[in-house]
């Protein structure tokens, strides 16, 4: 009898739907994390942008047999909690249309197998674990700054969660004493999301990061903002490596302060061989872009189903 989640090239295929802020990207990959498709598609409401990754990912059952699983990584919050009647239902999202979203019930269609859900950079730090820069590191931090600000936090190789998941990118940490700004989030005002993130950069300074000089002073108070939750974080967790991803950190001209930032603040205090003497092994950008996330959400679904995958 021949396997039902067998593809016709050979094998099992799992389907991944990173679902961001702007937009969301689809991946179909084979257990060892090769993307045999792959398309992005912009993030509207919620029924239009669903109705599109739904047909999308038909027709790609069409050519490659239906995956195994379907893994999605997304904005949040969301219930996290297997086994809850809500299990994969988006909160109080600053994404006003998409509250109350029932997302693995509208995807599970897509596939005869299991539906996953977990938080976007979650996802990204589990496509990171499993096949880029965090590979064979435990624990791992990996830290978003774009849009929005989140953290994933993996150990043993699980995305960590408690009574929510973590929200890294709300905590409050020490303002530049020169910084006024009143901050832009909409639930905290100077969190770090509020302070750092892409739509604060905008508002403050009229464009993105990337459009200022190197030597202007958004890179300064921008460093000054991550580096107190890159210390946040390493003191609290202890991780073996922190990944710094994002669409603000991807401007090459951060890194370096961010870097020289963290050290100072540690002060030689905390594994300094590891960390200080380290840091460009330490504290490290992704080794799969633009993909960690859409990758991630295939891992999960190769978890969810390891027995086939050979994955877990």
């Amino acid at each position: 009898m021949s396997d039902p989640f067998e593809s016709p090239g050979g094998g099992p295929v799992f389907a991944g739907v990173e679902l961001g802020g702007t937009k969301v990207v689809c991946g179909l990959a084979r257990p060892d994390g090769e993307l045999l498709e792959r398309a992005s598609i912009g993030t509207r409401e919620p029924a239009s942008t669903l109705d599109e990754i739904r047909t999308l990912l038909a027709s790609w059952s069409e050519r490659h047999g239906p995956p195994a699983a379907l893994g999605a990584a997304t904005f949040g919050p969301i219930e996290l909690v297997e086994g809850s009647d809500d299990y994969g239902l988006i909160g109080h999202s600053p994404k006003v249309h998409w509250r109350g979203v029932r997302l693995a019930q509208e995807l599970a269609g897509c596939t005869p197998g299991p539906v996953v859900v977990q938080t976007d950079v979650n996802g990204a730090a589990l496509g990171e674990a499993r096949w880029g820069a965090g590979k064979g590191v435990d624990p791992l931090v990996y830290i978003t700054v774009g849009t929005g600000i989140g953290g994933g936090v993996l150990v043993g190789g699980r995305a960590l969660t408690g009574v929510q998941h973590p929200e890294l990118g709300h905590m409050y940490v020490p303002r530049a004493p020169e910084d006024l700004y009143e901050g832009g989030c909409a639930n905290h005002g100077d969190c770090v999301e509020g302070l750092a993130a892409g739509p604060s950069i905008v508002a403050r300074w009229g464009s993105n990061l990337s459009d200022l000089p190197d030597d202007h002073a958004a890179y300064r108070l921008i460093s000054h903002y991550v580096a107190h939750l890159v210390v946040n974080v390493v003191l609290s967790v202890a991780p073996q490596r922190v990944i710094l991803g994002g669409g603000v950190m991807s401007n090459a001209g951060l890194f370096p302060p961010v870097r020289r930032k963290v050290i100072r603040l540690l002060g030689g205090f905390f594994a300094p061989t590891k960390i200080e003497e380290g840091i460009e092994r330490y504290l490290v950008p992704p080794a799969l872009g633009g993909d960690a996330g859409v990758l991630g959400a295939t891992a999960l679904a190769m978890d969810a189903v390891g027995d086939i995958s050979g994955s877990g």
